[in-house]
């Protein structure tokens, strides 16, 4: 409830929350394919990597 605090919460709207939307809806990633935390941070990382090219070749 701080000043800092509902800046950040604003920035995150802005920041975060549209990827994970744009993966869930446009890239259809309902779910993780693998099981244990170490493989869906590998899951995971590589969606980042191939969000962000989509970025920078559009």
């Amino acid at each position: 409830t701080s000043e800092e605090g509902i800046l950040k919460r604003k920035q995150r709207a802005t920041d975060v929350e549209p990827v994970f939307g744009h993966l869930k809806y446009n890239k259809r990633m309902g779910r993780f394919l693998l099981r244990g935390k170490e493989k869906v941070e590998i899951e995971t990382g590589l969606l980042a990597i191939a969000h962000n090219l989509a970025k920078k070749a559009g």
